[in-house]
């Protein structure tokens, strides 16, 4: 069981799916990101967001709505096509897309004949070399024909919106689904050829106790997955105006939220898990993320952990963002001036932030502690923060041995709050992130 203490989780932090984070982002050149894409090089990994669901949860964080009529939907997916052949036009044929993934929202809130398309029009357009697709699904929106799409198209890797088995928390977050369902799905996707299943799973629900988690973790277990991420819901309701509907005197404290973690990372270690950081988990030896955990070639990207290892991802539609070597790009977040742009033939990418040296240095150092748990720091660098990290050193959460700093088995739910140590852009007193359990 790790250690307890409540005075260094007080501050809220990134979770570090990229350096400098999106909150760190200002605004770009209209020139900026069309340069970056035309530089481009080597391997190249795509994500796609489909910013829509069939019906809108109270606990989601992400740049998505409620489809409502079809022809908004089909409005955003022509707008995607057109950028899709914009970047495609922009993008060096020496690029090599070596992985796609689609997120939102809910991919499987199109029809699959519209998905299919999409996919063939990136088929067409894009110099794919043999690539991974990776799709995020809506159990209850996950129908016979979605998954007939996914085994013509040959998703190797799909993740599904589970969070809880527990009714009480489903109603209390709109998200009901029972586990028939699941099983129904997960039955489907592994039919039409899934080799990865995620499951995402959340603590800190309303009105959830430590009984429900472990009994979702069970049950989560039986049905196999090939990885787990664990995530702590993050209630932010001044930033997502749905979360308003999520009674807060329901939530858990946090020290109830930091005993879930303890006991959902045991218990999933317990049942064959190797732990990717604190909150993801993967089979040992079956899978490619496990696989890049041991030995030594994990990432971290806007997907989160990852075995994808490309110097460049390029987020398509509204709210996607890219990575570049030097750029950090947003694209607009709102769907109908993401439309808009579009239908000018302009790239929507207005906020980023250029990565200068000083940003990859730190950048490094933050994936280090996160994807390895050490960090071989600059000297400048070691010595800089050494009153910072006296808290973490005095309490045997990371140890300093010269230059390499490690974050022990004892301080592994402290990572986040240790790597933003080496966040320059980091402000203390700010509430904009996530708890840091």
């Amino acid at each position: 069981m790790w250690p307890y203490h409540p005075d260094l989780l007080t501050t809220a932090v990134p979770r570090y799916t990229s350096y400098p984070t999106a909150a760190d982002f200002g605004v770009l050149a209209d020139s900026d990101q069309r340069d970056a894409i035309a530089a481009a090089q080597g391997d190249v990994s795509l994500y796609v967001h489909i910013p829509f669901c069939e019906s809108i949860c109270y606990y989601c964080g992400c740049n998505t709505g409620a489809v409502g009529k079809r022809q908004r939907l089909q409005s955003y997916l022509d707008a995607l096509h057109r950028e899709i052949s914009m970047v495609a036009s922009i993008l060096p044929r020496t690029a090599r897309v070596r992985r796609v993934a689609f997120g939102g929202g809910s991919p499987n809130a199109l029809a699959p004949v519209d998905f299919v398309r999409l996919v063939d029009a990136m088929t067409a357009q894009f110099a794919f070399r043999d690539p991974v697709f990776s799709i995020e699904l809506d159990p209850r929106t996950m129908t016979a024909q979605w998954a007939k799409a996914i085994g013509s198209i040959g998703i190797a890797r799909a993740s599904l919106g589970v969070q809880t088995f527990a009714a009480h928390c489903q109603q209390a977050i709109g998200r009901v689904q029972d586990e028939e369902l699941i099983v129904r799905t997960v039955d489907l996707l592994r039919t039409a050829g899934v080799t990865s299943l995620n499951f995402d799973l959340m603590y800190g629900l309303p009105g959830q106790e430590l009984g429900d988690l472990c009994d979702t973790l069970e049950r989560a277990h039986v049905l196999l997955p090939d990885r787990i991420a664990l995530f702590g819901y993050a209630h932010v309701p001044h930033l997502v105006p749905r979360q308003r509907m999520i009674d807060a005197t329901a939530l858990p404290d946090q020290a109830e939220r930091f005993s879930m973690a303890a006991s959902g990372y045991d218990l999933l270690c317990a049942r064959g898990y190797l732990p990717i950081g604190f909150d993801h988990f993967a089979r040992a030896g079956s899978d490619p993320l496990a696989r890049a955990a041991a030995d030594g070639t994990l990432r971290r990207n806007f997907q989160g952990f990852t075995d994808d290892d490309a110097p460049v991802l390029i987020g398509l539609g509204s709210s996607a963002i890219s990575s570049f070597p030097d750029l950090l790009a947003q694209n607009e977040k709102n769907a109908g001036r993401y439309r808009m742009l579009t239908s000018q033939g302009r790239l929507s990418a207005g906020r980023g932030i250029r990565v200068n040296d000083r940003d990859r240095l730190c950048g490094s150092i933050i994936e280090d502690l996160l994807c390895r748990q050490q960090a071989v720091l600059p000297i400048a660098a070691a010595a800089g923060v050494a009153d910072a990290l006296q808290p973490f050193l005095a309490r045997g959460l990371v140890t300093l041995d010269g230059n390499l700093l490690s974050i022990t088995p004892e301080g592994l739910a402290y990572g986040r709050t240790i790597a933003a140590q080496f966040d320059d852009y980091r402000q203390p007193a700010s509430r904009q992130f996530s708890s840091a359990i």
